[in-house]
C-alpha cells in the first residue's frame, strides 16, 4: 500500500515490541522499518538502466518473506549496537531489535498482498506475485483511524498502559476493515461473473478490484481470445448488475512480445494488456488492463499505461509518472462513484 500507511503500521509494531522500554522512539524505528522494503524503488534504479527491469525490481525479493527473515538480523544488530550505548546502554536488547525490524519489515509485503499490485512474498524461488485484489493501494478508511490511534499513543508515556490500548484499538480496526473488503471482494466478483454472463461474454478469465481511495466502486477487465471487457459497479448503482461495458481489442500482435524485456512487462500486467501505434514512429502506446480508468468512458485515462521504445538493441519504457488526471476526467470519477 501506499508509503504512510506503511510507515502506521511500521510504528505499530514498534510500539508492540519496544514502546514499554523505549517510548516514542519504538514508533520511530518501527516506521523506519515498515519503509524498508519500499526502497527497492530507488535500488531497482541503481541496478539496472533499463525502466522495464526497475519497475518489475519493485515488490520482488525486498518484499520478500526471506528478506524480512536475513534483514531482521542486519538492520536489528546495527541499531542495537548504535542505540545501546551511553545512557541508553541496558534499556533494550538485541533479541528487542531483531523483532522490533521483523514485525515491521514482514507486515510491509504481507499488507502489500491484499492489492492489486500484490507481491513476491516467495521470491527468489518463485516469482509469482500474491494479489487478493481486495483494497485499493491507497485507501483513507483503512489508514486514517489506524494513523489517528497512532497520534494518540504518541501523547502517553511509555509505561502508560493505555499506549498499548490504543495501539491494538488501531490494530483491530485496520484488520475488521480489512476483513470486511475481503467479503466485498467475494461479493464484487459475482457481480461481474453475472455481469459478463448476462451480456453473453464467453470469457476466459477476469480480474476485478476496488478503484482507488474506496472499496465502494469497483472495475473489472473480463478476457477472450481477441478482446478484453472493462466495466465498473457501484455499491451505489441502482441496477444489480454492471450493464456499461466496453470492449477493447488486444492488439497483441503489433509487438513481437517474445523479447525478454516485453516478457517482463507482460508479467508485470498479468497479461491483460493492450498495444497501440503512437504518433511518433517506433513508439507504442501499452496499457495494463489490471488497472481502471479514471474515466469510467475513455480507455485513454487508464491508470497504467506507458511509451514504449526499441532503443539501443533493446525494448524499454518512459519513467511512469503516474500520469495526472484532468478536473474533467475526475469529475467523470466522482459521478460514476455515486452510481448509476
Amino acid at each position: 500500500m501506499d508509503s504512510l500507511t506503511q510507515i502506521v503500521l511500521g510504528a505499530a509494531c514498534g510500539e508492540l515490541v519496544l514502546g514499554k522500554k523505549i517510548g516514542n522512539k519504538a514508533l520511530l524505528f518501527g516506521a523506519i522499518g515498515g519503509t524498508i522494503p519500499d526502497l527497492d524503488v530507488f535500488i531497482g534504479k541503481l541496478l539496472y538502466n533499463n525502466e522495464i527491469q526497475a519497475m518489475a525490481f519493485h515488490r520482488g525479493f525486498m518484499h520478500s518473506i526471506l528478506f524480512a527473515t536475513l534483514g531482521c538480523f542486519v538492520f536489528g544488530f546495527i541499531t542495537y549496537k548504535l542505540y545501546n550505548t551511553k545512557k541508553r546502554t541496558g534499556t533494550s536488547h538485541l533479541k528487542d531489535w531483531i523483532l522490533l525490524f521483523f514485525w515491521a519489515i514482514f507486515t510491509h509485503p504481507l499488507l502489500d498482498c491484499f492489492t492489486p499490485y500484490g507481491t513476491q512474498l516467495f521470491a527468489p524461488f518463485t516469482n509469482y506475485r500474491v494479489a487478493f485484489n481486495n483494497i485499493s493501494v491507497v485507501d483513507p478508511l483503512y489508514t486514517l483511524p489506524f494513523l489517528i490511534c497512532m497520534i494518540v499513543v504518541l501523547f502517553f508515556k511509555r509505561t502508560n498502559p493505555k499506549r498499548l490500548k490504543w495501539t491494538k484499538v488501531g490494530i483491530y480496526i485496520s484488520s475488521l476493515y480489512m476483513i470486511l473488503t475481503l467479503f466485498n471482494k467475494f461479493y464484487m466478483d459475482c457481480v461481474f461473473k453475472k455481469s459478463f454472463e448476462k451480456a453473453g461474454i464467453n470469457y476466459q478469465r477476469f480480474s476485478a478490484q476496488p478503484t482507488i481511495l474506496n472499496n465502494v466502486l469497483w472495475y473489472a477487465v473480463a478476457e477472450t481470445k481477441t478482446e478484453y471487457y472493462l466495466t465498473f459497479y457501484s455499491h451505489f448503482d441502482k441496477n444489480t448488475t454492471a450493464n456499461n461495458i466496453l470492449t477493447i481489442a488486444k492488439n497483441h500482435d503489433i509487438i513481437d512480445m517474445s523479447d525478454k524485456n516485453l516478457q517482463t512487462l507482460t508479467w508485470f500486467s498479468n497479461n491483460y494488456y493492450t498495444i497501440n501505434k503512437k504518433e511518433k514512429i517506433g513508439t507504442y502506446k501499452y496499457t495494463d488492463l489490471r488497472y481502471p480508468m479514471l474515466n469510467p468512458d475513455d480507455i485513454n485515462t487508464s491508470v497504467f499505461n506507458f511509451a514504449v521504445f526499441f532503443k539501443n538493441d533493446e525494448w524499454d519504457i518512459l519513467p511512469f509518472n503516474g500520469n495526472p488526471p484532468s478536473k474533467e476526467d475526475f469529475a467523470k470519477f466522482k459521478e460514476r462513484f455515486w452510481g448509476i
